[in-house]
């Protein structure tokens, strides 16, 4: 009898496979109780930090959960080292402690306490007896200013997550972020002023230079004719676009107060004759139309399911057939920053009220239900920052 042509479960009924799969699940659960069972068991685990082969892997996972108990600690050498601008008095090469001391307004004691711990993170490194240059870390938040924005902006988050058994049940009125974020919630914000957005639009823009940058090596932008970026703040991706795609006409869709703070950057880059800003809220106002590409960068993440489907379906609507939308922004799942969506992002939007990171499946359902096609992922050099996700409308 010649072999089947298709794999062997589609092949078996519907019940056969359901049987398959609790049987195979059964499985897999006892194995995973057993391993669970010998990780707890205090002889195995002592036999596997004498054992020179498992060695290496028990000293790992120790280092791991020890990491994990002193993250805050850690985060907090590295808010000293940007409020002191630590990294930028090392930028002209190694310094000696008494000097540092004296440039960072230390005493002695408490900038070699400094080093010795920024030393240990690789913020700095030694560069022999009691001098200090920058450390590869160190030079990572020089080179981009974003990172120390962030490095600040996160005292909001650390006091909203001071009791977070209290957040997971729904508690924590008055949070820190969600005033920070003042669209996130169900109020209209077309009317939010400039003293409401000029905040978040600043620490945006900041940290989107590392994003931009990873967005416009990502994809072609110049094959198009027309683009609209939604929510788009004060124009700093626009302006890494147009740098790549010279005949492009460009569109901004935000706030007023923010649109407004985009055309100013427009009109200083020289991009006012073919780059402008609309005010509109997205959650009530029309799209522009008349583009064949829009994106959505760093959008969809700050948002719950509901708001995102009725985002995807007014993309729809403004994109002729055949048009792309292009979303940007950190996924869910992704291989080697599981951390950036499962952790740092489900506890940040949680405290912010709103949205949850998605993986790229979910986010490939949720185009396809809008009514999108050919729904793909390209490649980021650093997935870690975001990744990419394209989505056409169907051709007639």
């Amino acid at each position: 009898m010649p072999f089947p042509s298709r794999p062997f479960a589609t092949i078996l009924p519907h019940r056969p496979r359901a049987a398959v799969g609790r049987l195979w699940r059964g499985i897999r659960d006892r194995v995973d109780a057993a391993c669970d069972r010998a990780g707890l068991d205090p002889g195995l685990v002592a036999f596997a930090v004498r054992f020179p082969l498992s060695r290496p892997i028990a000293r790992a996972r120790a280092g791991a959960v020890f990491d994990l108990c002193a993250g805050f600690v850690y985060s907090q050498v590295l808010v000293a080292c940007v409020r002191l601008d630590l990294f930028g008095h090392l930028r002209g090469g190694p310094r000696a402690t008494p000097d540092l001391a004296a440039a960072l307004g230390l005493p002695e004691a408490g900038a070699r306490r400094l080093l010795e711990a920024a030393a240990s993170l690789r913020l700095v490194a030694r560069a022999g007896r009691d001098r200090y240059r920058l450390g590869p870390l160190g030079r990572a938040v020089l080179l981009d200013p974003g990172i120390a924005a962030m490095v600040e902006h996160h005292a909001m988050l650390y006091r909203d997550l001071a009791d977070p058994v209290a957040l997971l049940k729904g508690g924590g009125a008055g949070r820190a972020l969600e005033a920070f974020w003042s669209y996130s919630g169900t109020e209209a914000a077309s009317g939010h002023g400039r003293e409401r957005t000029l905040a978040y639009t600043r620490l945006m823009s900041a940290s989107q230079a590392m994003v931009s940058r990873e967005v416009v090596r990502a994809y072609p932008f110049a094959r198009h004719r027309r683009m609209v970026d939604v929510a788009g703040g004060d124009g700093t991706f626009l302006q890494a676009v147009a740098a790549v795609a010279p005949a492009l006409d460009l569109t901004l869709f935000d706030l007023p107060s923010v649109a407004a703070e985009a055309e100013a950057r427009f009109a200083a880059a020289g991009l006012s004759a073919r780059a402008r800003a609309v005010g509109g809220d997205f959650r009530h106002d029309a799209i522009p139309a008349g583009a064949d590409l829009v994106s959505l960068v760093r959008v969809l993440h700050d948002h719950d399911d509901e708001a995102v489907a009725s985002l995807l379906a007014a993309v729809r609507r403004a994109l002729p057939p055949g048009g792309t939308l292009l979303v940007a922004e950190p996924l869910a799942e992704t291989a080697g920053a599981e951390r950036v969506g499962g952790a740092y992002f489900g506890f940040y939007l949680l405290a912010m009220g709103q949205g949850r990171a998605r993986s790229f499946a979910e986010l490939s359902r949720m185009l396809g239900e809008a009514g999108f096609v050919g729904v793909e992922r390209r490649p980021t050099s650093l997935p870690i920052v975001t990744g990419v996700i394209l989505a056409r409308v169907p051709s007639p």
